[in-house]
C-alpha cells in the first residue's frame, strides 16, 4: 500500500544537505501538507529538528529504508511558489550554492497575524466568489454583461496605455515589443518630466526612464499579466512608484523590497502569490518574487553594484532576471541612461535588441579638456572660468547641480612633513574630516586622531589633500554670496529640491531631482574618478555622469571636468553604447569579465590546490594565482567561457561538499596516548567558491 510522502528542502547551510529527502506524511497531515508549505522534519544527526519547505508530494519513495514522518505542518500558506522553487535552484546551480540560502531571500519569516488575515481574505473572496456565481447561474443575462469585466483595470485607462503608445525612442513600437515577448536593450531618454498633477498633491517630477518603464508595466497589466520592476536603491524605487501611480490604480502596484517591515514584507510576498495582474516594484530581492503570469521583467541600472547579492550565492540581479526569463518567458528589458559591459556583450550576440533614445534630446555635454586654450592655465583649475561663468548665469534661474567625488571635507589627510597618507594609530585605517572644524577621525574604525604623529617621520601636523563634498560647499558659498548651497550625500540625503536659485553639491548617486531639470551641471573630480583601480571604474564613471546629465534640463550647459580621450568624446556626442563596446573589446582581449565568465576559489593551499586539479586542462591553463589572502588562506581565479559554467560550477561544487564533510585524521606527530589527542577530529578544511565575482580585480 502506498503511503503518501513529501519531498522536502531543509533549511540548512549544509552544502551537502543541498538536495531533495523524502518524508513520511503521518495520518494527521494527510490531505493538509502540500507543495510549498513550511513544515519541521527530523535529521538523523543528533536528533536536531530543522525548518523545511514542501517542494513535491508523491505516493510513494524510491528509499527502499523506513521514512522518517514529517513533525510538524508549520504553516498552511504555501508561501514557496513552484517557479520560485526553480528559478531558485537554477540561480544556486549556476552559481554552485546551495537553493536554501537563495530561498532564504525569496521568502521573508513567517508573520503569524498576516498569514491569518490573509488565509480569512481568501476565505471571504472564495464565498463571494460562490455566492455570485450562484446568482448568476439564475440569471444568465446578468452573468454574460460581467464577463470579460474582471480586469483591475478599466477600459479607458486599458485604452489610454496601449494606444497612445510609448514616445521619445527611434523606431520602435514598445508596446508592441512588451507584447511579443522582445528581450530589450534600452538606452533611457535623458531627462526629468513632470507627473499629470494629484488633487491636494505639489506636482511631482521624476526621471523620464521611470515613466517608460511604468508605461510598459502598464501594457502588461492591461493584457492581464504581471510586471516585475527592479531598480538599485529607495531613491529609484520612489521615482519608479510615482510614476506607475501616474499610470494605473494604486492597487495593482505592490512594493517588495528589503527595507520594508517584515508584516509589510510577508504580506507582499502574499499578495503576488495570487493570480490578478500587479506591478511588483523592489530592488534586487523582487526578480524573487513570485508570479505564475510574468509578462514582463524590468531591470533599471543593471551596471549598479546594489544589484550584486552580497549574501551566499552571491548572484547578481541581471543573472536573476536572465534565468526567470528562460524559465517563464515574459518580455525582458534592461533599462539604463548608460549601457553596462554585460549588456552589451548580450547585444553584441544578438541575444538582446538595442532601443535607442530620439536623437533630438541628445544633451549639451561639453568637456572642458576639449575647449582649447581660452581658459589659459584656468582650464586646469578644479572648476574652469567658463564652468564657472555659466554656472553664474544658470543660477540666476534655478538650481544648478555640481557633482563631486567624496562626502564629507577633506577625504584624504596627509603627512605636511613627508607627504604620507595620514592614518590611524589604531588600525591603519586612513584619516578624514567630516567639516573644517573637526577634529580628524579614522574612516575604518572612528576613532578620533587626537595626539596623531605620523608613523614615517614622527611629525604632528597634517594636511587636506582633495575637497569633498563639504569643503566644496564651503568654497561655493563664498564664490556664489547670497546663493543658497545645499549638500546631498550619503549622510544627508536629498531627494528633491525645489526650483529656486540654488548651488546642489551631491556625492555620486546622491543628486536630488529638481523641477524642469538643472539649469547647467558641473561634474567635477573626474580624473579622481577615474584613478580608482578597479577593471569597471571607466563604465562606473560613464554610468554616474549619465544619471547626472539626465538630471539637467534639455539643453542645458553640462561641463564634464578633466576628463578627456574617447571617455570625453562618448559623453559629448552622446554615443555611450559605442564606449561600452570599446571596453568590451579590451576585455575580451585581455579574457577578462564580462567576455569570459569567473569564479574565486578561496581556502587553504592544499584545498584549493585539490580543487583546481579536478578542473579540466583547458580551464586550469587560464586561472591566475593561487595568491596569499587574508586569514592565511589562498585565491585563486578561475576563468572560462560561458558554455562551460555548468561543468564548473558543477565541479567545484562537488569540491565545496567534499571539503565541507571531510574528517581528517590527527596529525602523525600525535601518537596514541598522547595528551594532545583527543581521538577528535581536526575540523573540516573550508572552500569558498563565489562564481562572476569581480573584486578581485579592483582596488
Amino acid at each position: 500500500m502506498s503511503r503518501a510522502v513529501a519531498r522536502v528542502l531543509v533549511d540548512t547551510p549544509l552544502p551537502q544537505l543541498d538536495r531533495l529527502f523524502d518524508y513520511a506524511v503521518p495520518e494527521r497531515l494527510v490531505g493538509t501538507v502540500g507543495p510549498g508549505m513550511r513544515v519541521k522534519v527530523p535529521l538523523r544527526s543528533a536528533g536536531r529538528m530543522a525548518d523545511a519547505f514542501v517542494i513535491e508530494m508523491a505516493d510513494g519513495s524510491e528509499h527502499e529504508g523506513s521514512l522518517s514522518e514529517i513533525e510538524e505542518l508549520i504553516s498552511e500558506v504555501p508561501v514557496l511558489a513552484p517557479e520560485v522553487w526553480r528559478l531558485a535552484r537554477a540561480l544556486a546551480d549556476r552559481a554552485g550554492g546551495s537553493a536554501s540560502d537563495v530561498l532564504r531571500l525569496a521568502v521573508p519569516t513567517r508573520q503569524v497575524r498576516v498569514e491569518k488575515a490573509w488565509l480569512a481574505a481568501r476565505a471571504a473572496a472564495a464565498d463571494a466568489k460562490a455566492e455570485a456565481e450562484a446568482e448568476d447561474a439564475t440569471t444568465p443575462a446578468k452573468a454574460e454583461t460581467k464577463t470579460g469585466s474582471t480586469d483591475n483595470v478599466s477600459a479607458p485607462e486599458r485604452d489610454e496605455v496601449t494606444t497612445r503608445g510609448i514616445t521619445g525612442y527611434r523606431s520602435v513600437d514598445l508596446v508592441a515589443a512588451v507584447r511579443g515577448r522582445a528581450r530589450l536593450a534600452l538606452d533611457a531618454v535623458p531627462l526629468v518630466v513632470e507627473l499629470p498633477a494629484v488633487p491636494g498633491l505639489p506636482p511631482r517630477w521624476v526621471g523620464r526612464w521611470a515613466v517608460t518603464l511604468a508605461e510598459l508595466a502598464a501594457v502588461a497589466v492591461a493584457d492581464g499579466e504581471s510586471a516585475i520592476l527592479a531598480v538599485p536603491d529607495y531613491r529609484d524605487q520612489e521615482q519608479l512608484v510615482s510614476a506607475l501611480e501616474a499610470v494605473l490604480p494604486p492597487e495593482t502596484i505592490v512594493r517588495l523590497d528589503s527595507k520594508q517591515s517584515n508584516p509589510d514584507r510577508y504580506r507582499a510576498l502574499l499578495r503576488a502569490r495570487g493570480d490578478e495582474a500587479l506591478v511588483i516594484v523592489g530592488n534586487r530581492s523582487v526578480l524573487l518574487a513570485p508570479s505564475t503570469t510574468l509578462g514582463l521583467i524590468a531591470l533599471w541600472d543593471d551596471g549598479d553594484p546594489l544589484f550584486s547579492e552580497p549574501l551566499t550565492p552571491y548572484a547578481h540581479a541581471r543573472d536573476t532576471a536572465l534565468l526567470r526569463y528562460e524559465q517563464q518567458h515574459p518580455a525582458l528589458v534592461f533599462a539604463g541612461h548608460a549601457r553596462s559591459t554585460d549588456v552589451q556583450r548580450l547585444v553584441e550576440i544578438g541575444w538582446l535588441s538595442e532601443v535607442l533614445p530620439d536623437p533630438r534630446y541628445q544633451p549639451h555635454v561639453i568637456p572642458t579638456t576639449q575647449q582649447g586654450s581660452r581658459d589659459g592655465f584656468a582650464a586646469n583649475a578644479r572648476i574652469p572660468s567658463t564652468a564657472y561663468l555659466e554656472a553664474r548665469n544658470a543660477v540666476e534661474h534655478g538650481p544648478v547641480l555640481v557633482q563631486v567625488a567624496h562626502p564629507g571635507y577633506a577625504p584624504r589627510l596627509a603627512c605636511t612633513e613627508c607627504g604620507d597618507t595620514a592614518r590611524c594609530l589604531r588600525c591603519s585605517g586612513p584619516l578624514q574630516k567630516k567639516s573644517a572644524d573637526a577634529t580628524p577621525a579614522c574612516a575604518w574604525c572612528g576613532a578620533l586622531a587626537v595626539g596623531w604623529h605620523c608613523v614615517t617621520c614622527e611629525n604632528t601636523m597634517m594636511r587636506s589633500v582633495g575637497t569633498g563634498a563639504g569643503r566644496t560647499a564651503d568654497e561655493l558659498g563664498r564664490a556664489f554670496p547670497g546663493v543658497r548651497v545645499i549638500v546631498s550625500d550619503g549622510s544627508r540625503p536629498v531627494l528633491e529640491v525645489d526650483d529656486e536659485s540654488a548651488i546642489v553639491v551631491a556625492t555620486r548617486g546622491a543628486e536630488p531631482i529638481a523641477p524642469g531639470g538643472y539649469r547647467a551641471v558641473l561634474l567635477l573630480d573626474g580624473e579622481r574618478m577615474l584613478a580608482r583601480e578597479s577593471l569597471r571604474v571607466a563604465e562606473d564613471c560613464v554610468r554616474w555622469w549619465a544619471d547626472a546629465i539626465a538630471l539637467a534640463r534639455h539643453r542645458a550647459p553640462i561641463f564634464l571636468v578633466g576628463v578627456g580621450g574617447t571617455i570625453a568624446s562618448a559623453m559629448a556626442t552622446w554615443n555611450l553604447a559605442r564606449f561600452a563596446s570599446s571596453e568590451l573589446a579590451d576585455r575580451r582581449q585581455l579574457r577578462f569579465p564580462p567576455s569570459v565568465r569567473v569564479a574565486t576559489v578561496t581556502g587553504r593551499t592544499d584545498t584549493v590546490e585539490t580543487a583546481l586539479d579536478a578542473l579540466p586542462e583547458s580551464i586550469r591553463k587560464e586561472t591566475l594565482g593561487p595568491v596569499d589572502v587574508e586569514g592565511g588562506t589562498v585565491r585563486a581565479i578561475v576563468r572560462f567561457d560561458y558554455a562551460h559554467g555548468h561543468d564548473v560550477a558543477s565541479i567545484l561544487r562537488g569540491r565545496v561538499i567534499r571539503a565541507a564533510t571531510d574528517r581528517r585524521k590527527p596529525p602523525r606527530d600525535l601518537r596514541p596516548g598522547d595528551a594532545r589527542n583527543t581521538n577528535r577530529r581536526t575540523p573540516a578544511p573550508t572552500l569558498r567558491v563565489r562564481f562572476d565575482d569581480v573584486e578581485p580585480f579592483s582596488d
